[in-house]
């Protein structure tokens, strides 16, 4: 099965695609204010199982999305790419990374993205929280659910205009696929996937906003690369995304990068 996607600049050659994973309640449509910075590239945004124009589509879990994720670059004819995802999108992209096909894969951007639980006593309590809130989705209105899920401690950033924004940004959402994605992707059942990222042969880099300190922590105590974005939050690209597109790209064009890439190979 394949996802639902925007195509941007198809025409372009002799460049790798650029392929975007939105986070948990978002579109293809969340990275349109980067695009300016991109428009001398092959950009691939996709819709992720239940949400946007995929909100028809369910996942059974990250191996799922990871096929589906194969299946739509195969039958786009995506040959060389680097993946860029936000949140949920980067977990994706990370466990894609570690246990997909990764042929033609140059490199992983993630955003804001948890490389996984270690203990059980924390997959526990995560399982509990994620039930908690995919239950919400299910049985209440999303006008009332929305502004709870931007009140955690994570969106701390956000002012109330940006949080109202957001909101009603989000209420298109399909209440039960974007739950039964929620539950199939929680972070209670994605691998701890640190050790496999390390090994990887293929440049792996964290972006987060320089308010984004949870995820800082995370990627500094995994000894990731890491880089941040100025002035900006948990959602950075959209906080901020001039300097996130000039990050990003000084990633994908860095010459030291493709040599470390080369030599692993």
């Amino acid at each position: 099965m394949t996802l639902s996607c925007q195509r941007l600049n198809g025409h372009i050659t002799g460049k790798p695609w650029l392929i975007f994973l939105h986070g948990l309640l978002g579109s293809s449509d969340d990275w349109q204010p980067l695009m300016p910075w991109f428009s001398d590239w092959p950009c691939l945004l996709m819709n992720l199982p239940g949400h946007g124009t995929s909100a028809g589509i369910t996942a059974a879990g990250f191996a799922d999305v990871s096929q589906q994720l194969s299946s739509t670059l195969q039958q786009q004819g995506i040959v060389e790419y680097w993946l860029m995802g936000y949140s949920l999108g980067g977990r994706i992209s990370l466990y894609h990374a570690s246990y997909g096909d990764i042929r033609g894969l140059l490199g992983v951007i993630v955003e804001g993205a948890h490389p996984g639980l270690k203990s059980l006593r924390d997959r526990q309590q995560r399982r509990h929280h994620d039930q908690l809130w995919a239950t919400r989705f299910r049985i209440q209105p999303l006008a009332q659910v929305l502004p709870l899920w931007y009140r955690q401690p994570v969106f701390n950033d956000l002012s109330e205009e940006q949080r109202q924004q957001l909101v009603d940004l989000r209420l298109n959402n399909n209440p039960a696929t974007l739950a039964a994605m929620f539950t199939a992707t929680s972070l209670a059942v994605q691998p701890d996937l640190r050790e496999r990222i390390s090994r990887l042969s293929l440049p792996v880099v964290w972006l987060c906003g320089s308010h984004d300190l949870k995820f800082i922590t995370l990627a500094q105590q995994a000894n990731f690369p890491l880089r941040l974005i100025a002035n900006a939050g948990h959602n950075s690209h959209r906080a901020n995304p001039e300097d996130f597109a000039r990050q990003a790209l000084a990633l994908i064009t860095s010459p030291v990068l493709k040599e470390v890439e080369h030599d692993l190979s």
